[in-house]
């Protein structure tokens, strides 16, 4: 029996760790698989050792002022892959934390798989060479990504993006309509201000004001929240209940309500990429320090900060940052979208032509199958 331990710090990658958990026990099903998740890898049979709710930190300056606590809990992992000595450690995203773990499992002669590794091609890509020496395989979700990690000297399998495996619909749409109680013949607009107690106090408001607007130009509209596994319900309640908008909270089955909704107010990051493959047009909107802006700016090298644009190589959805986050702009893009069929048809084309440049499914299984070949060369070591 094999035995695999996680690390991931946010819900994307409790997410992702959730799906490859399932992986790894339908290709092994005595598998032990333990670490550091939420309530998605929870539901997966992960025994959870330190649970992400308890993170939700984002940003340069917002990390510095957490690093007493982030090295406390990093020296808890570390101690706990000594006494458990897993067979492979597999990081996924977070990369601030992981690879310091990562190193740490290097010393101790645990292999290390990283799956969603940094985005050295958007910036730092001096980190491709610092991977490459920490891990025995990247796992790598774009074919350009592989490339960049391949000229760092880095073991690389290109597996593809594991959202395709997992970004479906469970039920027809008129379920969806049902269980949801919304009504077809009116626009149904998601608001999602993130996964981090911090974006949410940042968005959420903007969202909420943006929503009132576009209200009273169409009525009609519908808006449901749906809350993310590391958001308390009584924290977005406590944000609704100072609006005289009616909005509904929503858990679970987000992939089925995505489906039969119109437009998306996202915060930047894996959500937008989810809403893109279900072909929702999406606003991104983005909100964090000055100083973490600024810095920021001066590292990243591209023009987009959203996935559905930098896959795309142009603009796709419409990006609203720091001060053009505010509720008058969102609101003008939403009634954009909702009111010119031609704008909401072009977008849904351009979100369809993205996600064929994703290539075909069967990323989490591949990456099971590296993670169970890591793992057996590991024991095959120690015998």
């Amino acid at each position: 029996m094999h035995k695999i331990m996680i690390s991931v710090g946010e819900a994307s990658g409790d997410l992702h760790g959730a799906s490859l958990a399932e992986a790894l026990r339908q290709l092994e099903p005595d598998i032990a698989v333990f670490g550091m998740g939420g309530q998605a890898m929870r539901d997966a049979g992960v025994d959870i050792v330190y649970d992400i709710a308890d993170i939700n930190v984002m940003g340069f300056v917002e990390v510095i002022r957490n690093l007493p606590r982030l090295f406390r809990l990093k020296d808890s992992l570390v101690a706990l892959m000594a006494a458990e000595k897993p067979d492979v450690l597999v990081v996924i995203d977070y990369p601030d934390f992981n690879m310091r773990l990562a190193k740490a499992a290097k010393k101790q002669d645990i292999p290390v798989v990283y799956y969603i590794s940094p985005q050295v091609w958007i910036w730092r890509k001096d980190r491709a060479k610092d991977i490459a020496a920490m891990t025995e395989q990247v796992a790598a979700i774009f074919p350009f990504e592989a490339d960049v990690y391949r000229e760092a000297g880095a073991n690389v399998t290109f597996v593809g993006h594991p959202l395709l495996d997992i970004v479906k619909p469970n039920w027809d749409k008129e379920t969806a309509y049902q269980h949801f109680a919304v009504d077809p013949e009116h626009p149904v607009v998601l608001l999602m201000p993130g996964s981090r107690k911090q974006e949410v106090d940042q968005l959420l408001d903007i969202m909420l004001s943006a929503a009132e607007k576009i209200r009273r130009v169409m009525p009609e509209c519908q808006f449901l929240l749906p809350a993310a596994t590391t958001i308390s319900r009584e924290m977005l309640q406590n944000k609704l209940d100072k609006y005289s908008l009616p909005v509904q909270i929503t858990t679970g089955n987000t992939y089925d309500l995505m489906q039969i909704a119109n437009l998306a107010i996202a915060a930047s990051g894996t959500a937008t990429l989810e809403t893109a493959l279900m072909q929702v047009p999406t606003i991104v909107v983005y909100k964090t320090s000055p100083i973490t802006y600024f810095i920021g700016k001066q590292l990243i090298k591209i023009p987009y900060v959203s996935l559905p644009n930098i896959i795309a190589g142009r603009q796709i959805v419409p990006e609203l940052l720091q001060e053009e986050a505010n509720a008058d702009r969102v609101a003008d893009e939403a009634l954009r979208i909702l009111s010119d069929w031609d704008i909401y048809s072009q977008t849904i084309e351009d979100l369809i032509a993205m996600r064929q440049t994703l290539g075909s499914g069967g990323a989490v299984r591949r990456t099971a199958e590296l993670v169970l070949e890591v793992a057996a060369q590991q024991a095959g070591g120690k015998e």
